[in-house]
C-alpha cells in the first residue's frame, strides 16, 4: 500500500493547479486521469481581464490576474517549456457607439488598468474592420495542450498519473483515510470538470456543461500577430494557423462536433476576413458552469473530501489563485469565501 498525502481526481487547469499547490507544499500525491480531452486541452489560451461583450471587469479581475501571471511564468520555467506568452490582444468595434463605450470605459477606475483608451486603426488589408478596434492591456495566452502535455511527463516520469478511469466504489473510507486500490491517502480532491455530474459524492444539482466548439483555419494572406475578439475569438497559432471560436451550444450535451457549430464560425469569419482560408480542424470541449456563475470550492459533507469545479470560461484566470485558496483551506482550516463555497448550494437546498 503506497501512502500519498492526497488522490486528485481529473487533469485539466483544476487539477494541475491543485497538484502545483500540493506539490510546492511538499505535499505528495498522485492523480488519475482517464485521458478523454478536456475544456482545458482545447481551449484557446487566451487570458484577459475585461468581459468583451459589454466592457466591463472581469469579477475579481485584478486578484486573479496579480496570481495567475506569476504562477505560470514560474511554471513554464520549472517545466522548461514555453507555454505561456504576452499576447496583444485586440477588441473589434461594430460601430462608432462601441467606439464611445470603449473610451469611456477605459476611463473608469476598474477598467483603465485594462484598456488602452485609444482607437486603432486597422492596416491589415485581408481584414475588414472599418470602425477600428481597441487595445486590451495585460492580456496574455498559454498553449495548453503544451501545457497539459508537459505537466503530464513530469507526472508519468514522477510515478504520479495513472491513466485510467476512477471507479467510484472502489474507494474506501478508513479512519482517518481513504483507501483506493493500493493507495492509502488522507484527502482526496475531485477536479473532474463536467464529469463530476456522475460522482456520487457530489450530491447537488448546481453544475451545467455548456458545450463550445472551435474550429482551427490555415490562412496564408492573413498575416495576424494579435489576438483578435469580435463574435468569436481568432488566435494566431503559427504557421498560418488560427484557432477561432468558442460557440455556446446551450442544451447540446453531445461530444461530437457539429456542422451548425463549425458553420456559425465559417458565417462570422467571412464577415472579416476577406482573404481565403481553409477549415483544417475541429474540436469541441464541455465548459464547467454553475447557476450562479461562481466556481465550486470546497466540501459538502466530509471536510477531507474536496471538489474544485465549476471554472466555467475563465478557468485559466481564475485556477491559481483558487487553488490557494482550496489548499489553505484543506491544509490550514481557512474559510472558502462564502460566494465560492461549494456548500452553499448544500445549504440552499436543505
Amino acid at each position: 500500500m503506497k501512502k500519498v498525502d492526497y488522490i486528485l481526481v481529473g487533469l485539466g487547469i483544476a487539477g494541475l493547479c491543485m497538484a502545483e499547490r500540493i506539490q510546492a507544499a511538499g505535499k505528495s500525491f498522485v492523480i488519475f486521469d482517464s485521458g478523454p480531452g478536456t475544456a482545458t486541452r482545447i481551449a484557446g489560451g487566451v487570458i484577459n481581464p475585461v468581459v468583451l461583450k459589454r466592457f466591463t471587469p472581469v469579477w475579481r479581475a485584478a486578484d486573479f490576474l496579480t496570481e495567475a501571471e506569476p504562477f505560470y511564468e514560474e511554471l513554464a520555467t520549472r517545466l522548461k517549456t514555453s507555454f505561456f506568452r504576452s499576447v496583444s490582444l485586440h477588441r473589434i468595434f461594430n460601430n462608432p457607439q462601441e467606439q464611445n463605450n470603449w473610451i469611456a470605459a477605459s476611463d473608469r477606475k476598474d477598467l483603465n488598468a485594462f484598456l488602452s483608451s485609444e482607437v486603432e486603426t486597422n492596416e491589415n488589408s485581408a481584414l475588414v474592420m472599418p470602425f477600428g478596434y481597441g487595445l486590451v492591456k495585460q492580456a496574455f495566452q498559454l498553449d495548453t495542450e503544451l501545457l497539459l502535455a508537459s505537466f503530464k511527463q513530469e507526472l508519468h516520469d514522477t510515478n504520479r498519473l495513472i491513466e485510467e478511469l476512477f471507479d467510484y466504489e472502489l474507494l474506501k473510507t478508513e479512519e482517518g483515510s481513504f483507501r483506493y486500490k493500493n493507495y492509502n491517502a488522507t484527502k482526496i480532491v475531485f477536479t473532474e470538470g463536467t464529469a463530476v455530474r456522475n460522482n456520487p459524492y457530489f450530491t447537488l444539482d448546481c453544475l451545467i456543461p455548456k458545450k463550445g466548439e472551435y474550429i482551427t483555419i490555415k490562412a496564408s494572406q492573413l498575416g495576424l500577430k494579435s489576438v483578435l475578439k469580435g463574435p468569436f475569438f481568432i488566435i494566431p497559432l503559427g504557421n498560418d494557423l488560427y484557432k477561432v471560436g468558442a460557440t455556446f451550444a446551450h442544451g447540446d450535451h453531445s461530444p461530437k462536433v457539429t456542422n451548425a457549430g463549425k458553420q456559425q464560425l465559417i458565417k462570422a469569419l467571412h464577415k472579416i476576413v476577406q482573404c481565403p482560408f481553409e477549415v483544417v480542424d475541429s474540436s469541441v470541449g464541455f465548459r464547467p458552469t454553475v447557476v450562479d456563475r461562481r466556481p465550486l470550492l470546497g466540501s459538502i459533507q466530509n471536510k477531507r473530501i474536496l471538489f474544485f469545479n465549476g471554472l466555467g470560461t475563465r478557468g485559466l484566470l481564475m485556477a491559481p489563485l483558487l487553488s490557494d485558496m482550496l489548499f489553505q483551506y484543506s491544509e490550514q482550516d481557512v474559510p472558502v469565501p462564502k460566494d465560492l463555497d461549494v456548500a452553499r448550494f448544500s445549504r440552499t437546498s436543505a
